[in-house]
């Protein structure tokens, strides 16, 4: 006999990401590819991050500041907190996983919206936590009912802001409204992955409330529009004393040498930052212009991707892209049947996309 883990971990779903460029190129033959589904930067990162990593090549030999001391002063300093105010994970993943070690477990539970980001449940279930799943209400998390869900047993309430995978918000009275219900020994953790593309002025300004509830903690990355997703490094910002809990959990050497180096000159080049939500406006109008064209639903995404209703079938549709040298993510790994999620790219890179989707739709009569 094999030897058997914890039979609740069979039951968490295994992570899939986006389809490999490499491996659309073998499977269709093809020489150019597209990837536009996992919502990574399509300009890269700020060019100063290249000539920071290089400079460090020589030490790839040591072991990294365990604590990122550096990474932690200077970004204490860019938020306006203070440093024992921030943990810091490999990725935002590895932050959701603290998070759930430290506060789930058999004989509790957590609520979350559905669809969001699957890592909650993922996480909740390998902690043997019980799943309360709120529906979304027109894309947005239904924050009343999630409040009306929370009892005795929960620990963690999960908020995605922009969500994840229909690129929506709460706004800011919502959130508020919000906290003044949840009582104060259940978490509440803000995943702001997409915190910087947002240009909605009723983005809620979450660092400021840590003061009025010290139950929030604030997860953010540097993947997403600083565009080091291959380097790992994510962030989470509470009060002190929840900081130090959970670096109970927290593996030692969880962030690289170079993913903090690369983080620190990253942060520095906000010049790059809005260069990159300038353009991300732009390309998201081009997708919406032609979907208002075309007659298409989508959700109104304050991030990087969009997910558009093309009423045909999911995984039907993602082939046809992939066979096209263009990779999407289905609607139907993600909750949303019949919807595409697609990565805002280049001008050129949209433009490949949107003409592809125009003969899909053409030949299907739509």
């Amino acid at each position: 006999m094999q030897p058997q883990p914890k039979q609740r971990i069979l039951n968490a779903p295994v992570y899939k990401p986006g389809k490999p460029i490499d491996d659309v190129k073998r499977e269709y033959g093809l020489t150019d590819v597209i990837k536009l589904a996992s919502n990574e930067n399509p300009y890269g990162s700020s060019p100063k991050v290249q000539e920071a990593i290089t400079a460090q090549l020589q030490n790839l030999s040591l072991y990294p500041d365990g604590a990122s001391q550096q990474l932690r002063w200077e970004l204490a300093d860019f938020l306006g907190v203070k440093p024992g105010q921030l943990i810091f994970g490999n990725g935002s993943d590895e932050n959701l996983l603290m998070i759930s070690r430290a506060f789930l477990e058999e004989g509790t539970n957590t609520v979350m919206a559905q669809p969001t980001f699957s890592q909650y449940r993922s996480n909740a279930i390998i902690e043997g936590a019980e799943l309360i799943e709120v529906p979304l209400k027109d894309g947005v998390h239904d924050l009343d009912a999630m409040a009306a869900a929370i009892d005795d047993k929960t620990r963690v309430v999960w908020v995605c802001n922009p969500n994840n995978p229909s690129g929506t918000i709460v706004t800011a009275a919502q959130l508020e409204a919000f906290l003044e219900k949840v009582p104060q020994q259940v978490l509440v953790v803000m995943d702001e992955a997409y915190y910087e593309y947002v240009v909605d002025a009723d983005y809620p300004q979450t660092v400021p409330m840590l003061a009025k509830y010290p139950n929030l903690i604030i997860l953010r990355t540097f993947s997403k529009i600083y565009g080091l997703a291959a380097l790992r490094v994510g962030y989470g910002i509470a009060s002190e004393e929840l900081i130090a809990k959970l670096e109970h959990v927290r593996e030692p050497f969880n962030t690289g040498t170079l993913g903090q180096i690369a983080a620190r000159v990253a942060l520095q080049d906000q010049e790059f930052v809005t260069y990159c939500r300038e353009r991300n406006r732009e390309g998201m109008k081009q997708f919406t212009d032609r979907f208002d064209q075309w007659g298409l639903h989508y959700y109104p995404s304050q991030t990087n991707f969009i997910l558009v209703d093309l009423k045909l079938d999911s995984d039907e549709v993602f082939t046809k892209l992939l066979s096209k040298g263009i990779i999407v993510r289905s609607g139907n790994a993600l909750g949303h049947p019949g919807f595409q999620r697609i990565t805002i790219g280049t001008r050129e890179q949209n433009e490949v996309i949107l003409q592809a989707l125009e003969e899909i739709l053409a030949s299907a009569g739509k």
